[in-house]
């Protein structure tokens, strides 16, 4: 957890053995207002695949001063069910907690989806 006065946590997104599926998860996520500034496309660890400063695996959102959950979970679950391809994505909040959501099974249980991800950045924005 992130406990440096003025800094907002992040969420960290992966997605699973699909490169260009989180480039296109943040170009998604960008046009949602909440997010507007807030996200960052970066490398989970400096030298991955063997590259200087490592791959663009992982999409950070600075969490801002509330409501952030909802946005994120109706925005993954609308993108997700618009996906061709099975793809997983992992969001995990700055303490550790994680939800990991397979895209052929949102389309089943889209409520449930928006549930978790409210618990888990809710969660994390009481925390500040």
């Amino acid at each position: 957890m992130d406990t440096t006065a003025g800094v907002d946590p992040l969420l960290r997104i992966t997605v699973a053995d699909a490169p260009d599926a989180l480039q296109s998860l943040y170009d998604w996520l960008r046009l949602e207002d909440e997010f507007r500034g807030r996200l960052r496309l970066a490398p989970s660890a400096p030298g991955t695949g063997g590259e200087m400063g490592g791959l663009l695996d992982v999409l950070t959102i600075a969490l801002g001063s509330g409501g952030a959950g909802a946005v994120l979970a109706r925005s993954l679950s609308t993108w997700l069910t618009h996906r061709h391809a099975d793809v997983k994505v992992t969001v995990k909040g700055p303490d550790g907690r994680s939800v990991e959501v397979d895209a052929h099974l949102v389309r089943g249980d889209v409520p449930g989806l928006i549930r978790e991800i409210t618990r888990l950045v809710d969660g994390t924005e009481q925390q500040q």
